[in-house]
């Protein structure tokens, strides 16, 4: 027989890709049908073994599913005793793309809002839920959800339970019916947190900052592509703040800034990998559908661009300059010529008011798959104490909370999966 084409081996792995058509509107099977693409992951001495599945859905929103290149990591955990399959959730990766490029073709920015509409958690856990009848012949799987994954971990808990053998999140248990304005307020105060703390490991990198702010806000700055490099833009490196390398991260991103000693010229070097760090391109849904993630019947008004208008010190012209996060602001979108065009898109899905529930309270409630979640106590992004004030509320559900790790503490240690895994077989 020959070999499956689709299927390819590196070292450890036998890697198997799938598509699957799935409907753009679950409620119209009938309709129109996008693809969704997943990649299978087995150790090669259990390619024939009945194991059963793990989904890794990613964070997000809008991000593809890591490409894997070796047995390391949570991975290599997880094909201990699994098949693990990576989802590329719709709208990224090798799915049926939406991106500058393919929305353009949908017609009017309001044609392009009404199908980006379909792109929310509810529309990924329908489609796996055609992954799991497809591929595992119906049979229950585990879920392991990273950040945004997590969120989407609880709406599949709250709409198809049945397809569930186990969930795990890593540092992602959603509000269940806060808005963004309320996760904002929780957050900021986080970013200004993780900007001391950086300060305090490198005490000159404070004024090093501001002095490039300073030349942005004076200057016509502009980054490789051809983008004007916007002292908002700069505050956005600060996203790496919230990692368990990010101090590191925007120190070494700094530390190249000037030609020389002068501080005339921002470098080359600086402004590529400012680019790098800030550019949607490489995710451009989360530019112009992140908010949408808290809303349930209502609009997010641009929440972060609102609560920021209520800190002053977060102000682009305050000095100290400090971070933004990830907070998503509308001028962010506007200066990125990966997702200027679809500024006003954005405008529109922000103003959009008729988002679907995506968590059944009740349900999660009486909910009895068993359920682990890591919560990390210093969490930029998910903020703690909203995260277990969820935990609270769902049934079946153990947290694992530590100061000890950053938010993406299941990439930085490898054992965050075995500890989730373990919580769920005692």
């Amino acid at each position: 027989m020959p070999p499956d084409p689709t299927s390819h081996r590196l070292p450890g792995l036998v890697v198997t890709d799938h598509e699957v058509e799935v409907p753009l509107d679950h409620a119209d099977p009938g309709g129109q049908r996008i693809t969704v693409f997943a990649r299978e992951v087995l150790a090669p001495r259990k390619r024939d073994a009945d194991l059963p599945w793990l989904l890794f859905l990613q964070g997000g929103p809008g991000a593809r599913s890591p490409r894997p290149t070796g047995r390391s990591g949570w991975l290599g955990r997880a094909l201990a005793d699994h098949r693990v399959l990576l989802l590329d959730q719709r709208g990224t990766g090798r799915s049926t793309p939406a991106t500058r490029q393919t929305l353009l073709a949908h017609g009017t920015a309001a044609e392009q809002a009404a199908y980006l509409t379909h792109f929310r958690a509810d529309a990924i856990v329908r489609d796996a839920e055609l992954l799991r009848a497809a591929l595992g012949g119906g049979r229950a799987w585990t879920v392991l959800g990273q950040s945004y994954g997590g969120f989407v971990a609880m709406t599949y808990l709250s709409l198809a339970p049945e397809g569930l053998d186990r969930v795990l999140v890593a540092g992602g248990l959603p509000p269940l019916d806060r808005g963004a304005e309320e996760v904002y307020r929780a957050t900021f105060p986080r970013v200004r947190q993780r900007y001391d703390g950086w300060l305090e490991r490198y005490p000159g990198d404070g004024d090093l900052l501001d002095a490039v702010a300073d030349h942005v806000a004076l200057h016509d700055v502009r980054l490789p592509g051809g983008d004007r490099l916007t002292v908002p833009r700069l505050q956005s490196t600060g996203l790496a703040l919230g990692w368990s390398d990010g101090y590191e991260r925007l120190h070494y991103l700094l530390e190249t800034a000037w030609v020389d000693s002068w501080r005339r010229e921002l470098s080359d070097e600086f402004l590529t990998a400012v680019e790098t760090a800030t550019t949607f391109v490489d995710r451009p849904l989360y530019a112009v559908m992140h908010e949408s993630i808290y809303c349930q019947g209502f609009a997010s008004r641009w929440a972060a661009e609102r609560v920021a208008g209520t800190l002053p010190e977060f102000a682009p012209t305050a000095r100290p300059l400090l971070p933004t996060g990830e907070m998503l602001l509308p001028a962010l979108v506007r200066d990125d010529r990966a997702v200027a065009p679809l500024a006003e898109t954005a405008e529109l899905l922000a103003a959009h008011d008729g988002w679907p529930a995506l968590y059944d309270t009740g349900r999660l409630a009486t909910n009895t798959v068993p359920v682990a979640a890591a919560v990390y106590h210093e969490d930029m992004y998910v903020d703690h104490a909203l995260s277990m004030e969820t935990a609270e509320r769902v049934g079946s559900l153990r947290t694992w909370s530590t100061s000890r790790l950053g938010h993406d503490g299941l990439r930085s240690d490898d054992r965050v999966l075995d500890r989730l895994l373990e919580m769920t077989h005692e």
